[in-house]
């Protein structure tokens, strides 16, 4: 299961595939407390079909100093995750079932940029390809995150 918040449960909040109308401040606060927090994880643009997310190398890193993957792999994970969470409407929720990532360079300062960009948005599932670049914009790594739509 992902960090992704809830759904808002109330249908005049917004139309199915519209993130229950929340703003992006909602969503930013609803991570509060979480592995995204603590994580320096941020929220640029948010939709269903595209989330925007930074993350700071420093505090992300494995003992030899260079970003840790499971670090890229949540950063993936929580792009994809609020993104179905925005196609999952109201009164749903979206988990994490299925992730897979492929580390293409390290790097050891900075900030790291995600960007989560719908495959396939489905009554039951939806998928993302996520790719995470370091400042100069090159890959970092290359993600795919499917979410089940409940609720």
């Amino acid at each position: 299961m992902t960090d992704t918040p809830p759904a808002t449960p109330d249908p005049a909040a917004g139309r199915p595939g519209d993130g229950g109308a929340r703003s992006l401040p909602d969503w930013r606060a609803a991570a509060r407390g979480t592995l995204i927090e603590r994580m320096g994880i941020t929220i640029e643009t948010l939709s269903a079909e595209h989330v925007v997310g930074t993350m700071p190398v420093a505090g992300n890193t494995q003992p030899a100093g260079l970003l840790h993957g499971g670090a890229s792999a949540a950063l993936a994970e929580t792009l994809g995750s609020f993104a179905a969470q925005a196609h999952a409407g109201p009164g749903r929720t979206a988990v994490g079932i299925e992730l897979n990532a492929t580390h293409h360079r390290g790097v050891r300062e900075g900030v790291v940029r995600g960007e989560a960009r719908a495959v396939h948005l489905g009554r039951s599932t939806a998928s993302y390809e996520i790719v995470v670049t370091d400042e100069a914009g090159r890959r970092v790594c290359t993600s795919r995150l499917t979410c089940m739509v409940i609720g």
